[in-house]
């Protein structure tokens, strides 16, 4: 177990939150600390990572004391999966188990239904972006049936205090 690896993560998310509030700075910099982070498989607490048969699994592994960010373990058992739903805040997701299916959402103009209009398939090492200002609504799940999938999610803001819609 590499104990070193997200307390070092977290630091450097710190010194890029107080050097920039640009989100898209945020996304792109963070993007790439979330991608080493997630590399290596090493670091996550067992306790941090058990699913449950009925539903994912949220773990909040880190909040910012000024709320800039927030990181959270996603726990997916085989085949669960999320609501079509946003954050309202950019948010960054990388793989560290297993894979995930996201499906993108955009909303009519006319009718404000939603549209289903891309689906990515993440695997480990890899980082994904939402945000209200380059799409925030989708719905997520374990591309397998038969294993848990864990991600790792940043956020921009306390996301437990977020309102968010379902």
């Amino acid at each position: 177990m590499n104990l070193s690896r997200f307390p070092a993560f977290v630091a450097e998310f710190t010194r890029l939150a107080e050097r920039t509030g640009d989100e898209a700075a945020l996304r792109e910099s963070g993007a790439r600390l979330l991608g080493e982070l997630v590399r290596h498989d090493d670091w996550l607490p067992e306790r941090c990572a058990r699913h449950d048969p009925e539903r994912y699994q949220q773990y909040l592994l880190y909040c910012d004391p000024l709320e800039r960010f927030s990181v959270v373990s996603f726990v997916w058992g085989p085949g669960q999966r999320t609501p079509v739903h946003d954050h309202t805040v950019w948010g960054l997701i990388g793989v560290l188990r297993g894979a995930e299916l996201c499906r993108s959402y955009t909303r009519d103009a006319s009718t404000q239904a939603l549209r289903p209009s891309a689906e990515q398939r993440l695997e480990p090492g890899q980082v994904e972006a939402v945000s209200p200002a380059i799409g925030d609504i989708h719905e997520v799940a374990n591309a397998f049936t038969d294993r848990p999938s864990i991600s790792i999610h940043v956020y921009g803001a306390n996301i437990g205090a977020v309102l968010r819609h379902v």
